[in-house]
């Protein structure tokens, strides 16, 4: 059953205004076409999953959303721009409000701990003190109870230490937009649930807007406010986890078996 938070969210959720919409956009890879007319709308503060089969085009849509891939056609607004005709430098610009999780964390084996979390604020913001940095780098790894690890080398730590770790150096440039690839993939059940806790806790304190690619229907389960099931490159259907989890349409209850 839906909870009343998830019902009072969605009511709160329709109210607010996007930060992301896509029109009509296409992608292909030569002849291989992945995404085809796709449309959705993404609201403040809303976690919105996006579910469908391996090699269906969720990893390509948020590398199109991030601007790492550009789109044959469509548009992708962000905050009210089309990223797809922005230049280089205003690209740029506009990553500095999006925070990426990558699947397999994008940690600098070379670095310490600190040195990862200084990393993205040493590039983005030069006017910064050494003071800011501190702080925002303790404030991070606190904010993951991995305050103890500041000056270790991540062969140190586990894996699910590095994903929150992962998770913590995305969040210090304090984005509105985080996209999440797999956020749980390889992590035992009670990590990922640590981590599912962690994706709520920042939505919550930022009021962040998400874009989450999964397989694991526990975590689909336990952070949508909003799934998307991307079928031969469409939104075939976008609605709540305890909606889909009782359709009975073969595309749904494929993934809900």
């Amino acid at each position: 059953m839906e909870t009343t938070e998830k019902k009072v969210n969605k009511v709160e959720n329709d109210k607010k205004d996007p930060v992301i919409v896509i029109k009509n956009l296409k992608k292909s890879f030569g002849e291989k076409v992945v995404l085809t007319d796709f449309n959705l709308s993404i609201k403040q503060g809303t976690n919105v999953v996006i579910l469908g089969k391996s090699g269906s085009g969720k990893s390509v849509l948020i590398k199109c959303i991030i601007g790492l891939l550009k789109p044959d056609s469509g548009s992708i607004s962000v905050f009210g721009d089309d990223i797809t005709q922005m230049s280089y430098d205003e690209l740029n610009e506009s990553r500095n409000r999006v925070g990426f999780l990558f699947q397999s964390n994008a940690i600098y084996d070379s670095m310490t701990i600190r040195e990862n979390l200084e990393f993205p604020l040493r590039r983005h913001w030069v006017d910064i003190t050494e003071e800011e940095i501190d702080r925002l780098v303790a404030e991070g790894l606190e904010s993951v109870g991995l305050a103890s690890t500041i000056d270790m080398m991540p062969s140190e730590l586990s894996g699910g230490m590095l994903k929150r770790i992962a998770l913590a150096r995305t969040m210090i440039l304090r984005p509105e937009i985080i996209l999440y690839d797999e956020p749980t993939t390889g992590l035992d059940p009670i990590t990922s649930r640590e981590i599912e806790d962690l994706i709520l806790s920042l939505q919550k304190k930022n009021n962040a807007s998400s874009i989450i690619i999964s397989h694991d229907m526990n975590c689909v389960k336990h952070v949508s406010d909003v799934v998307v099931l991307l079928l031969e490159g469409k939104c075939y259907t976008e609605s709540t986890y305890a909606e889909m989890a009782v359709s009975t349409d073969e595309n749904i209850k494929q993934f809900f078996l």
